[in-house]
């Protein structure tokens, strides 16, 4: 009799029968009996393009089922005559082989995908305890409260994790985190002044004289563009350098405490910026995303001669020489279909509820600050750190990052992630397809899953094995991919995650990534 040990499933199938030939297998049958007896071998399964070739073959004799379907991973257990298991795995061949006493090596084409049943977000319909929000505002200067939200406050020796938003959005954009994850830690979501509900709370400029109107500031409801700055607002820009600001002071005044931040675009790069910055209120750096640049202006820090180029850099007001245009970018990226259109090409699944974060969206530009900080922004300088200098800060100062991309992301494909990968070799780097610009949001049940493994990691000192590790050997730990499957409204999704674990990188590789990512 035989005893399967090991195999991979795929959509072709090779079973040797009893008598030491291989015939064909209905792979949609999901158990599969098992006796142990006298004459076993181990089959050790690779990956490779070519035709399958066996060594030692012991008078084995194949034949190569006609048909392909997917099929169930079976893992041998001695003395168990049969095998279930809860991971599944689909490839394009798969072998199961058995005969004489013996190694056989077997490499077929393709790579077992293993399906993996994570869990949904909690919903307060079928029962599920869900962590309640607190929406919150913390005065931070003069005319200038910061909007956060709030969850988890009774997990009190839980590690804190921080929230920072992509631009244009705010708090609202994480409350499928903080729902979830406030229910094992301490969460905070935070609006970046100048976006979100975290906007000027008067007018930071007055009209001294009649001067010329614009199509903006000749209505009432409409602030910034008077022709002096009100005192409060000398200096006022807002600026990444302010952002960074902002997170310290919110960090040591309101949390109290190092904490974990995760970014998401614009709010990626803000973390990593401010990490490389303020190391000892870090716990660790999660990037959803992370844009790897921002502003076009020159720092006047880092660069006084060159910024003193440019006379206005997002100060208040506005000079009139930039209002025309700023009227006219303003009027097109507010208008409504402008913003539905935006979030189709960054959102990959289309089906997914995107009208909270549209209806927010639209009552954000609808604030009197909103047009004059949207150019503020736009013009203003870059950071006193470039993104490398960030990436090697961090680097020295051993500060946990973890990487999670998007795979279908129009604007920051997973390649730039794999450029911060290659500067922070520890990084754990994960892929996730389909999923757009804003994973958290699109697939927050997969987002939620793999930043819950790798806290536990950080947190036990990497006693605790990483997300879509916990199965494997170490020698596989540098390239994983894994199906992610869960429950939503009452269907079945599944979203393909890849893990990359090697700390280098060749040219070549560095060209096969990309050149996969563009592949749909």
């Amino acid at each position: 009799m035989m005893e399967i040990v090991s195999c991979h499933s795929s959509q072709c199938l090779y079973v040797p029968n009893h008598k030491g030939g291989i015939s064909g297998l209905n792979s949609h049958r999901q158990g599969y009996p098992i006796v142990r007896e006298k004459g076993i071998f181990r089959v050790v399964l690779k990956s490779t393009c070519k035709p399958p070739k066996y060594s030692r073959m012991h008078n084995l004799k194949s034949k190569r089922t006609g048909q392909c379907w997917p099929s169930g991973t079976v893992c041998s257990m001695k003395r168990h005559k049969h095998v279930n298991t809860s991971v599944l795995s689909e490839t394009s061949n798969s072998y199961v082989l058995s005969g004489e006493e013996g190694e056989i090596i077997v490499t077929g084409s393709g790579q077992s995908i293993p399906k993996v049943l994570i869990s949904s977000l909690p919903d307060n319909a079928n029962g599920d305890q869900v962590s309640p929000i607190s929406s919150c505002f913390w005065e931070w200067k003069p005319n200038l409260s910061v909007h956060y939200e709030a969850s988890g406050s009774e997990n009190v020796n839980s590690p804190p994790v921080l929230f920072l938003p992509g631009f244009a959005v705010g708090s609202f954009h994480y409350e499928k985190q903080l729902k979830d994850l406030g229910r094992d830690y301490r969460a905070w979501a935070l609006d970046f002044l100048g976006q979100g509900k975290s906007l000027p709370l008067q007018d930071p400029t007055f009209r001294s004289s009649a001067g010329s109107k614009s199509v903006l500031d000749g209505e009432s409801n409409v602030w910034g563009f008077g022709d002096e700055t009100e005192t409060w607002a000398r200096d006022l820009v807002f600026s990444v350098d302010l952002w960074r600001d902002q997170v310290r002071h919110f960090i040591e005044e309101v949390i109290k405490e190092p904490v974990y931040i995760v970014g998401n675009s614009l709010g990626g790069f803000v973390a990593l910026y401010f990490a490389a910055s303020h190391p000892e209120l870090v716990k660790g750096v999660t990037l959803l995303n992370a844009t790897p640049f921002w502003g076009f202006l020159p720092n006047p820090t880092r660069s006084p001669r060159f910024s003193r180029l440019f006379p206005w850099a997002g100060t208040f007001p506005l000079p009139s020489n930039v209002r025309k245009l700023v009227e006219i970018v303003w009027q097109k990226i507010s208008d409504p279909k402008s913003i539905a259109e935006i979030l189709k090409q960054v959102y990959a699944d289309h089906l997914t509820n995107v009208d909270d974060v549209f209806s927010r969206i639209i009552q954000t530009t609808q604030h009197p600050a909103a047009a004059a900080s949207f150019a503020s922004m736009m013009f203003a300088p870059q950071a006193q750190l470039s993104f490398s200098e960030t990436l090697s800060r961090c680097r020295i100062e051993n500060i946990p990052v973890c990487l999670m991309y998007g795979k279908e992301d129009p604007w920051v494909r997973p390649v730039w992630g794999l450029q911060v990968k290659r500067a922070l070799p520890d990084a754990p780097y994960y892929v996730m397809s389909p999923a757009g610009h804003c994973p958290h949001d699109e697939v927050p049940e997969v987002v939620n899953y793999l930043l819950r493994g790798w806290i536990k990691n950080v947190e036990s000192k990497g006693s605790a094995v990483l997300p879509l590790l916990d199965d494997l050997e170490g020698a596989e730990y540098n390239n994983v991919t894994k199906d992610l499957e869960f429950s939503r409204n009452g269907s079945k999704k599944s979203v393909r995650v890849q893990y990359r674990g090697n700390t280098t990188f060749s040219f070549r590789e560095w060209l096969n990534f990309h050149f996969k990512q563009r592949i749909p």
